[in-house]
């Protein structure tokens, strides 16, 4: 597959690019890689959307456990490699057991959760599913995650589903780690 939207060479940025492109490689992310590339094409979209995904990146008040759980989840959803390739050792990091990422690899629902995986798994598979959730989804993520953490459970998969959007369409190419297996498409 070949890349849509490569790196933008530096001197044929304007300068809306080039501004953004410095302050994204000032913060946490160090530099433009992965959605940003593509999204540099529309320097103030790219300015906003990183400003939402730092906060939820960094900031959530899910724990980074759950959040690259989330991750990983919309990722599969999306058969999105390069968030894929870069969350899946972050979620073994964070304390994700492996059996656990390896299910959702599969599209299957893992076995023996903790609960709050339990919770966020089965809210993230039905909002996708049913794109709205049950009283009782609802109800159970309240009660472990709060109403803040419900919202910023959305943030997650409403955010990096559109990051996800936007790399499968640019054709954005994975990171060259050979430790983690790509993706398999789903059928179609």
């Amino acid at each position: 597959m070949v890349d849509r939207m490569p790196p933008l060479n530096p001197r044929e940025m304007n300068e809306e690019q080039k501004k953004a492109a410095a302050e994204l490689a000032a913060g946490p992310r160090g530099g433009v890689r992965g959605p940003f590339i593509p999204l540099l094409r529309s320097p103030e979209l790219m300015n906003r959307l990183q400003k939402v995904g730092e906060y939820l990146r960094y900031h959530s008040s899910l724990d980074t456990k759950l959040n690259e759980f989330v991750m990983l989840i919309v990722s599969r959803h999306w058969t999105q490699q390069f968030e894929w390739f870069v969350h899946y050792p972050l979620a073994l990091k964070a304390g994700l057991r492996r059996e656990v990422a390896d299910a959702v690899a599969t599209g299957a629902r893992p076995q023996e959760m903790a609960e709050d995986e339990a919770i966020v798994y089965d809210f993230c598979d039905e909002l996708f599913r049913t794109h709205g959730l049950s009283d009782a989804t609802y109800r159970r993520a309240v009660a472990k995650l709060g109403e803040r953490g419900v919202i910023d459970l959305l943030g997650l998969v409403g955010y990096f589903s559109t990051v996800s959007m936007v790399m499968n369409v640019a054709h954005t190419p994975p990171p060259e780690d050979k430790a983690v297996a790509a993706l398999a498409p789903f059928p179609l």
